[in-house]
């Protein structure tokens, strides 16, 4: 089953806290990672989409890769995504160097890609990545989906293929996902990339969850895996229902990314809510409104 792998459980697509003039805080993110590795989470993604990786330097994302890795024991994975193949080799050498276990790489983006593309860029990867691997389907933001047949047809040939996180707003395609590799790989993890989705992830098979709100509320996702693991459906129920309510996130502000690093900032005290986001600063309603659903509730 998909729970063999050993990249299955509550992963966090981890913020990069920046100062005020939007500069890379290391440390700030000594302190969140310490965070995340306290509250029991099993995977840390390092410059996901929420860790804004697309506004970096490749001479930041290296260094965020070297520097990230001494400061959390837990696994951890970088995402190496860049339109730029080269880019993608040197950071994916770079991560394996210093002890990553494993990389996270996007389909390339802007250009869109047709199916025959997709399997030609992701097998020169194959076999030319030294270690684990996984893709990350994002079609709203690269305009081409990895179908679950592509997906299947890759980890039938590559056993460092690990996974995929499948940010689709549809679990009936993370269930074919789950379905279709599963009969090629019983190893294989597949995971939500929408944190309501980690319950019914879970029930129809796969691996986990990477999700966002991890950054504020790591304990509730540790709390819901235990209780699948444990069968307790009252509970599960009422975690459900809960990370309903905490998905207003996405929809508060201009961006999700601004929004989550200033819940982070307002209530745990250790970062800033800078991001590279142009104009996405919240006003003082929005801030008043983060604080009545992320403060108050604890």
């Amino acid at each position: 089953m998909a729970g063999q792998s050993q990249f299955a459980g509550v992963w966090c697509p981890s913020i990069t806290p920046m100062d005020n003039d939007g500069r890379i805080d290391l440390n700030g993110l000594s302190q969140h990672l310490k965070r995340l590795t306290e509250a029991q989470i099993d995977v840390i993604l390092l410059m996901g989409s929420i860790g804004e990786f697309a506004s970096f330097t490749l001479e930041e994302r290296l260094l965020l890769i070297r520097e990230a890795r001494t400061m959390s024991t837990l696994k951890m994975v970088a995402n190496v995504s860049s339109t730029c193949t080269q880019d993608v080799l040197q950071m994916a050498q770079e991560a394996y160097r210093v002890g990553y276990d494993a990389v996270m790489i996007l389909p390339p983006y802007y250009y869109g890609q047709t199916p025959k593309q997709l399997l030609s860029y992701f097998r020169h990867l194959g076999k030319t990545l030294s270690g684990q691997w996984f893709v990350y389907n994002f079609p709203a933001r690269t305009g081409c989906d990895l179908t679950p047949g592509l997906v299947a047809t890759l980890a039938a040939e590559f056993p460092r293929f690990a996974g995929i996180k499948d940010t689709v707003d549809c679990q009936s395609h993370t269930r074919s996902m789950i379905q279709q590799t599963q009969a090629v790989r019983q190893d294989f993890a597949v995971l939500s990339g929408y944190d309501e989705y980690y319950i019914p992830n879970l029930l129809a098979g796969g691996a986990g969850i990477i999700s966002g709100l991890n950054n504020v509320m790591p304990e509730l996702f540790v709390r819901a895996r235990e209780a699948f693991k444990q069968g307790d459906m009252q509970a599960l129920q009422n975690i459900q229902q809960k990370i309903g309510t905490y998905m207003s996130i996405y929809a508060i502000g201009e961006d999700f990314v601004t929004t989550i690093k200033t819940v982070v900032s307002r209530k745990f005290g250790y970062c800033t809510g800078v991001s590279r986001n142009a104009g996405g600063a919240l006003s003082e309603n929005e801030c008043r409104t983060i604080d009545e659903v992320f403060l108050a509730k604890g």
